[in-house]
């Protein structure tokens, strides 16, 4: 079984957004899955009650619940575990971060999102966890070119040497239009979200379900105390 823990410390970041397409789209591929919102604004767990047919398992928890939830997952043969964090402080969050096999930190292309971020990086580097960072809602480039914004944070988090997902999530309507029926951009079929998610699954897949454990990127960057300005 593998456990992806989605955070985001800055509320909007769209974090919900992701863990629900990848919750559904790790059951649209076959995987035993369950989706465990453990924020107690229960935002996963109102979306995905609006589904008509089928989808992965839904359980509300809490933070001190995810150790026994990780373990009855997987004594009844769970395959994928997706876990909705509250946007919380540290301790809150430590739970999940200890047990993920991967965290996606879900962040937009502000500054006022990356300084959250750098905030939760610190506790993720003690623990040398494998984590990845996902830019949603970000700006589309014209004629292949990133605009300022989106260029100013891949060159950011590639001076703390953190490990970003090559799935960037765009600013698009078919994300919040999906959501009004519990669905997943995949499931509504929007192509261009849809290939953006379906990109987004390929990372997470070939990191926890194709490669040896070893080999996954860690955070081990610069303290983030000397976050730079973007």
């Amino acid at each position: 079984m593998r456990t992806i823990a989605i955070i985001a410390r800055k509320g909007g970041a769209g974090k919900t957004t992701v863990a629900l397409n990848l919750a559904i789209a790790a059951h649209r591929r076959g995987l035993n899955t369950v989706a465990a919102d453990s924020d107690p604004q229960r935002s996963l767990v109102d979306l995905l009650r609006l589904r008509r047919h089928g989808g992965p398992q839904l359980v509300e928890t809490t933070a001190r619940d995810l150790f026994a939830l990780q373990a009855a997952c997987a004594s009844r043969g769970v395959e994928a575990l997706i876990i909705d964090t509250p946007a919380a402080d540290e301790q809150e969050l430590s739970n999940a971060l200890v047990l993920a096999d991967l965290s996606l930190f879900v962040v937009r292309p502000t500054l006022i999102d990356f300084y959250s971020l750098a905030r939760t990086l610190k506790v993720v580097r003690r623990l040398h966890k494998p984590a990845l960072v996902v830019l949603n809602q970000a700006q589309h480039p014209r004629a292949a070119v990133e605009p300022p914004a989106v260029r100013n944070a891949l060159a950011a988090l590639e001076l703390l040497r953190l490990p970003v997902s090559p799935a960037i999530l765009r600013l698009r309507g078919a994300y919040q239009s999906s959501l009004s029926r519990g669905c997943s951009v995949e499931e509504q079929g929007d192509e261009a979200a849809a290939g953006e998610v379906e990109r987004l699954w390929s990372v997470v897949q070939q990191d926890l379900f194709d490669r040896p454990a070893w080999t996954r990127a860690t955070v081990n960057g610069p303290l983030v105390d000397d976050f730079p300005i973007i």
